[in-house]
């Protein structure tokens, strides 16, 4: 397992590596701050505000829902405590406005904005570092699926003999269709979409949701093991490689097999 959740308290796993080049462009376009987006318990809304203090740098948090504030909750509070400016708005302007990326113009200052999740070319970028840092190749590097930036970064590294087992946390997703326009270059994509592997039925009824069996297997987890893992992300991937090396052994004979743990912090 590479352990990437231990990078940082709040700027950890798979939430450095979607900030840093959006870091450095926003820093090379002489921006006056950050803009983000994220829901109300958002580890990226988290992610971006301890990096806009550390590093100075003002940072805008837009939130979907209205009818939340700073106080609603340990989140939204700590973004609040780390100097965010925290604006609230409807699903439907959220929507509209999420995906976007790049330099604008807003209140009178340039921005660079990061998408939801920092799912941007930038944010690949950063993910494609990952693999550099291992000190051996295997033959499967197993990681949990939400906007696809991570997932998206270890496929155009992994060597071309190796497998990506991707594990979407969202119901219903079309993993195939959304790696595609997120990259949004069909031939890179086809050059490398071999190599991915995808379980896509350990969601537990979609992205934050939970069942019974999920919860008692995070909780076995937890007394077997000296590290946290939750059930948004890591929780549904360790849950699925466990039934997936329970039913198909075969699969995984003889072979080396790498989790990514993407960090996280579960509140609840």
């Amino acid at each position: 397992m590479k352990r990437d959740d231990l990078i940082h308290p709040f700027i950890s796993g798979n939430k450095l590596r979607k900030l840093k080049y959006n870091l450095v462009e926003a820093l090379r376009n002489e921006c006056a701050g950050i803009l983000t987006y994220g829901g109300a318990y958002s580890n990226h809304l988290l992610a971006t505000a301890s990096a806009g203090k550390e590093l100075g740098i003002p940072v805008l948090g837009k939130v979907r829902g209205e009818e939340l504030d700073v106080q609603s909750n340990a989140v939204l509070s700590q973004c609040h405590s780390l100097g965010m400016d925290l604006r609230f708005l409807s699903r439907s302007t959220f929507t509209d406005e999420k995906h976007q990326s790049g330099v604008i113009e807003f209140e009178g200052n340039s921005y660079w904005v990061v998408p939801e999740g920092g799912a941007n070319r930038e944010g690949i970028q950063g993910c494609t570092e990952i693999v550099s840092e291992l000190d051996q190749s295997y033959d499967y590097y197993v990681v949990a699926q939400g906007t696809c930036t991570t997932s998206l970064g270890l496929l155009l590294s992994i060597p071309n003999s190796a497998k990506l087992i991707v594990v979407p946390v969202l119901k219903g997703f079309d993993v195939l269709q959304e790696m595609r326009t997120l990259l949004n270059d069909d031939a890179l994509f086809d050059l490398h979409v071999s190599k991915l592997i995808i379980w896509d039925q350990y969601h537990h009824g979609g992205y934050a949701k939970s069942t019974q069996d999920l919860s008692s297997f995070i909780s076995e987890f937890h007394t077997q093991n000296s590290f946290h893992i939750e059930p948004v992300y890591t929780g549904k991937v360790f849950y699925a490689l466990r039934e997936e090396m329970l039913h198909s052994p075969e699969m995984f004979e003889g072979k080396k097999v790498l989790v990514l743990h993407t960090g996280g912090v579960w509140v609840e």
